[in-house]
């Protein structure tokens, strides 16, 4: 049975904070506590309100305390941002004050899904290495060009912790167990959870192309990961064609075929897509996201997001943010 004082992790949970990346952390550390027949962690809840915090879906979690309780870090303690939608609202001077002091108390600092973006409001990951939840991930690197972004499902940057959201809080979790405790505990804990693949700071958070499009077409899935890789600076798809070995028209009946429509579609629609979470998520005027997003001319862009979308980009911009994973 373990003699040591346990480590303590504290979870702050922002309003509006997203249940699934939450519980995914917090419980990896009971179930070491069972498979160890003794205390190895404690945690406590703490949030800008005094009693409550509020998931995004609806359900409240009792907290421990709020951030005006004097708390002092103590030895190899870890806390954990947990973010949510409307992520750049939760910004506010005492969350970010209290970031601050704890990380210099000597707290090692995490976050998980767009937690990372506080952290990094509160310059807790200037010239680090971080990941956040791919729909955030092209605000984000907007946002913050000091910090070594990845895609990946969690990113362990000695005493700075980030996970991209969902189940990779797990991952991140069975890491730092696995380090501290061993793999025998770690891999039990994954075991109670029937977590079967426990994923390492190499894997990346999507799926991958043809499991998201639905078919397995090697040629296929090299072209949309060459428009994927170049959202700003389009390729057409004469050039796509040749890189691939196939003449155009092979390559507008491989997409007509399998997507249902023309390669030039399916590249206005996934740049389309990602000039709709920079609107959301940054603070970028609409010339700067319809650059960054492939388009020369705004009113050209204008009037393509308006026929995908049903309203312009002036117009969305005013709606709020858009749903966060």
């Amino acid at each position: 049975m373990p003699s040591e004082k346990p480590r303590r992790f504290t979870f702050l949970l922002l309003d509006r904070f997203t249940m699934l990346p939450f519980t995914a952390a917090i419980e990896p550390l009971r179930l070491a506590n069972r498979a160890a027949g003794g205390e190895l962690y404690s945690w406590r809840l703490v949030g800008a309100g005094r009693d409550w915090a509020t998931c995004s879906n609806g359900a409240r979690v009792a907290l421990d305390g709020g951030l005006d309780a004097e708390i002092v870090p103590e030895r190899d303690e870890v806390v954990i941002v947990c973010g949510g939608t409307d992520i750049a609202r939760e910004a506010t001077r005492p969350v970010l004050t209290w970031l601050r002091k704890q990380a210099r108390g000597g707290a090692s600092m995490g976050a998980v899904c767009t937690g990372a973006w506080i952290l990094a409001e509160a310059g807790l990951l200037d010239g680090r290495k971080a990941t956040i939840h791919w729909e955030n991930h092209d605000g984000f690197a907007e946002a913050f060009p000091q910090v070594d972004l990845y895609r990946s499902v969690f990113v362990n940057d000695g005493n700075r912790l980030t996970a991209a959201g969902g189940t990779s809080s797990i991952d991140m979790m069975l890491h730092l167990i696995a380090e501290a405790q061993g793999d025998a505990i770690a891999t039990e804990v994954a075991d109670q959870m029937l977590h079967t693949t426990i994923r390492t700071n190499q894997d990346r958070q999507r799926l991958s192309i043809p499991t998201r499009i639905g078919v397995r077409h090697p040629r296929l899935a090299a072209v949309i990961a060459r428009m994927e890789g170049n959202l700003e600076d389009p390729i057409s798809p004469a050039r796509l064609a040749a890189d691939a070995g196939m003449s155009t028209r092979q390559l507008e009946r491989l997409f007509r075929r399998y997507l249902n429509r023309s390669p030039k579609r399916y590249y206005m629609e996934t740049r389309l897509a990602r000039a709709r979470n920079l609107l959301m998520q940054t603070e970028m005027s609409i010339i700067e996201v319809a650059l960054a997003s492939g388009f020369s001319s705004p009113s050209h862009f204008s009037k393509c997001y308006r026929a995908l979308y049903g309203s312009t980009p002036y117009r969305e911009r005013g709606t709020g943010a858009a749903p966060q994973a």
